[in-house]
């Protein structure tokens, strides 16, 4: 029996579409990490994987026909283990099967190794046009206790050496660590912003469940600063950001105007992406619905289902027109231009109550501004809360 040719969705299709790579392995496991990451001592068939990740392309391009890629993120785990020929052979597959933009963002996420970093020149040379380092923190303790495999000398010298191939280049630092004041994140911050490019990310440590860090928490070995501590530490974050012009776009994402991630903008604006890999999720719309997808998160079960069956799906559900619409909440309101009124009820949310609405304006929380909702400053603080609200 034939296969149903699925027919572009043309709502979908006028939109920006994102591709998301996932590389689950790791050469070590930080102890804070909950992300889906492996390591493999005995390494990895790398030519079976690959093959794996150009066929479950192949059944999302199935999916999604007519589309036009605009950006694609290689992410992990640590995507910069692959050696270039891997990012190279999945872009090139992803230019035959949709319409690869021309100015398309194409990024890495790479650890600041000195053995990894030798691997940058190769990667530009694949296609990839933006590099995102996880740094994490910048003296040789912090990253000790971080489980980081790397120093801060050669995170420097990583950062450096990935400026000879990269106009754009963004690095992850985190706060709010065990031990950690607010003059030296000022003070660590401060150095960061010297030498940064166009692009940082930062976060504030927070204790995942199942994770080591989670267990010395409760053990009461590791000790974090407390919510109010935090909470300076975070204003302080966007004060001196902020003066150095990289202001806040997104509550952890900091860039120099035009420079802010457009993948992750594909997600926080609520449009579709394909989560190739193990422990991947996509967002793909078909016939007006929009569905979320996952993979297994094991890669050797991936591999072996991906070999069976073309994919590595464990899940695959339509959206509520609802659902859709209050995704669009949860993540727009991050940003700093806020949530676009008239796109949330395109999508299927019921109109927002007027009252709960200028009752969080008069509080100070949330703005209006013409068609959006945007949190102030003081709302960013209390996000959780102005999500539930408006979305109750």
């Amino acid at each position: 029996m034939p296969k149903t040719q699925i027919q572009p969705d043309a709502t979908a299709v006028a939109e920006p579409f994102g591709v998301y790579i996932h590389w689950p392995f790791c050469a070590a496991k930080c102890p804070y990490c909950d992300f889906n990451s492996h390591v493999r001592h005995g390494g990895i068939d790398e030519d079976r994987f690959l093959a794996a990740y150009l066929a479950e392309l192949r059944y999302f391009a199935e999916r999604t026909p007519g589309r036009t890629v605009t950006s694609v993120f290689f992410g992990g785990g640590t995507p910069s283990l692959m050696p270039p020929r891997v990012p190279g052979a999945i872009i090139e597959a992803i230019a035959q099967h949709w319409t690869l933009a021309e100015d398309a963002e194409i990024t890495l996420e790479a650890n600041p190794t000195s053995v990894e970093a030798l691997s940058f020149r190769g990667y530009a040379a694949a296609g990839v046009n933006r590099l995102s380092l996880g740094v994490q923190a910048m003296d040789d303790a912090s990253l000790r206790a971080l489980g980081r495999l790397h120093t801060a000398e050669e995170a420097l010298a990583a950062f450096a050496l990935a400026r000879e191939s990269f106009d754009r280049i963004s690095f992850d630092l985190i706060y709010a660590r065990e031990g950690q004041s607010l003059d030296a994140w000022t003070d660590e911050l401060g150095r960061a912003l010297s030498f940064a490019a166009d692009h940082l990310s930062l976060y504030q440590l927070t204790i995942e469940d199942g994770t080591p860090f989670a267990a010395l928490h409760r053990a009461g070995r590791l000790h974090v600063p407390d919510g109010e501590a935090a909470r300076d530490m975070y204003l302080a974050t966007q004060e001196l950001c902020e003066a150095a012009g990289l202001p806040a776009y997104e509550i952890s994402n900091h860039a120099v105007p035009g420079a802010e991630s457009r993948h992750n903008l594909v997600y926080w604006h609520g449009h579709d992406y394909a989560g190739v890999g193990a422990g991947a999720h996509s967002r793909i719309t078909t016939d007006g619905t929009k569905r979320a997808l996952s993979t297994l998160r094991l890669p050797e079960d991936w591999l072996a289902q991906v070999e069976e069956r073309g994919h590595g799906l464990t899940g695959d559900e339509a959206l509520t027109a609802r659902e859709t619409a209050e995704e669009y909440l949860l993540m727009a309101l991050r940003l700093a231009e806020g949530m676009d009124v008239s796109r949330f009820e395109m999508l299927g949310g019921s109109p927002l109550e007027s009252e709960r609405i200028n009752a969080l304006i008069a509080e100070g929380l949330l703005v209006r501004d013409g068609t959006h909702l945007r949190a102030t400053p003081s709302g960013r603080l209390v996000l959780e809360r102005l999500i539930l609200e408006l979305a109750a």
